[in-house]
């Protein structure tokens, strides 16, 4: 089986500034992974990559930098049945210009079998693609969020329905981008536990983030990332360390673990 994400030797320019230079990093079917690191360190370049976005080059002649799936071209529309990818921008961006927002959340899940931001008149919708929708939002706990509009729900529950917009095409995988940003200590926990069960029910999880208590209990490898270079790759708990995330994040961190979940402050 092909990995999901394979980066060899791939180099980002954008503008002026270097991103990346040499990346390499592959990640293999139910190897569940977080990509950790402050802000700059090129995770948000890293997932334009993964979206086709941006475009890597190789310093190796003839070796192609970027294979999704083992495929180095592909159609996007293709590339979103298998890799399901949720980001902040997405989140901010959803609806607007089309109804102020006001899209349902089944019309949002809906939208992902579309290629759309909503369901509008030209499309033609059948009953079992709305089945489909409300089994997405069911698998994210947001079954009760179906006639709800977009601009009526708090920030975890959009990321809910957003997560489902991505999860009724079946993706092999799922990368969430700081997954968990602008919610509450206790809508942050639940919406991690429902990540669980995505993991345990076997879709492979990427998370990208800074946030170290997104690392729910079953990811098992973490990639450090810092100044687009991999400063660590490897188990969890190796990389979770107070001298490695200290390195990493730029200061003295104090490192504590309970109920699965890592934490990190200021020493």
């Amino acid at each position: 089986m092909h990995p999901v994400i394979e980066l060899k030797n791939a180099t980002l320019v954008r503008g002026r500034t270097r991103v990346f230079e040499n990346l390499t990093l592959s990640v293999g079917a139910g190897e569940h992974t977080a990509v950790l690191g402050p802000n700059g360190a090129g995770k948000s370049s890293l997932i334009r990559m993964l979206t086709l976005e941006d475009r890597p080059r190789s310093n190796d002649s003839g070796v192609p930098p970027l294979r999704l799936f083992g495929r180095a071209s592909w159609d996007l529309s293709e590339l979103r049945a298998r890799l399901g990818v949720v980001t902040g921008d997405l989140d901010a961006g959803f609806g607007m210009g089309t109804s102020g927002g006001r899209v349902r959340g089944l019309d949002v899940a809906l939208s992902g079998l579309l290629g759309s931001h909503g369901v509008f008149a030209h499309h033609e919708v059948t009953g079992e693609m709305r089945d489909s929708g409300r089994e997405a939002l069911a698998r994210v706990e947001a079954s009760h969020l179906a006639d709800r509009p977009l601009n009526e729900m708090s920030a975890g529950e959009r990321r809910r329905v957003l997560i489902a917009r991505a999860l009724i095409l079946t993706p092999e995988a799922l990368v969430l981008d700081e997954p968990t940003a602008g919610l509450d200590p206790v809508a942050r926990h639940r919406f991690m536990e429902s990540i669980r069960r995505l993991a345990q029910e076997g879709t492979t999880l990427i998370v990208v983030t800074h946030h170290i208590d997104e690392i729910i209990p079953e990811i098992g490898r973490v990639v450090l990332l810092r100044a687009g270079r991999v400063a660590f790759d490897g188990p969890t708990a190796a990389a979770l360390t107070a001298d490695r995330l200290g390195n990493v994040f730029g200061g003295a961190v104090v490192v504590q673990y309970s109920g699965g979940y890592y934490h990190v402050r200021p020493a």
